[in-house]
């Protein structure tokens, strides 16, 4: 049996010089201008809302521990706020000072009696708010708003 042999007809692909032409160069640059913002924009809105999240844990915790402070005996409404805002400060919330916190004793807990502390804390977003404003001056989307937290415990007996 004679063999078969497939001739293959091999052509010259012409080399790449390594430069784009004027409308390739054109296009990618049009191409970065419409992607780059929205890029930018997730990346501050992953930003702002990861600082915002961490703010409201640090809110959590103050409410928690004014109302480890409020259910022992004998201890105050002062004692309770100086100990939340202690803490707002010693996790460098910038308005600590200012927020405002209400303490209840009386939450009724089945058959005992509950503290309630509760924390008010306005938020501002750093980049969210100027870049969507730029974009869209009459968007709410990242104006600043109050956080709140509250945490309930059993009054000791």
């Amino acid at each position: 049996m004679p063999r078969q042999t497939a001739s293959v007809e091999m052509r010259e692909v012409p080399a790449s010089t390594g430069r784009a032409s004027r409308s390739e160069r054109g296009a990618a640059l049009l191409e970065t201008a419409v992607t780059l913002p929205i890029v930018l924009m997730i990346c501050v809105g992953i930003f702002e809302f990861g600082r915002a999240y961490q703010t409201w844990q640090v809110l959590t915790n103050a409410a928690r521990e004014g109302a480890r402070v409020a259910v022992l005996k004998g201890t105050t409404d002062l004692e309770v706020e100086t100990a939340v805002r202690s803490y707002l400060a010693a996790e460098r919330l910038g308005n600590a000072g200012t927020a405002p916190i209400a303490v209840n004793r009386k939450v009724a807990l089945g058959s005992n009696t509950g503290t309630e502390v509760t924390i008010q804390y306005p938020f501002s977003f750093i980049l969210l708010d100027p870049a969507v404003r730029f974009v869209k001056p009459a968007s709410t989307t990242g104006a600043p708003l109050t956080m709140s937290a509250v945490a309930i415990m059993r009054n000791e007996s």
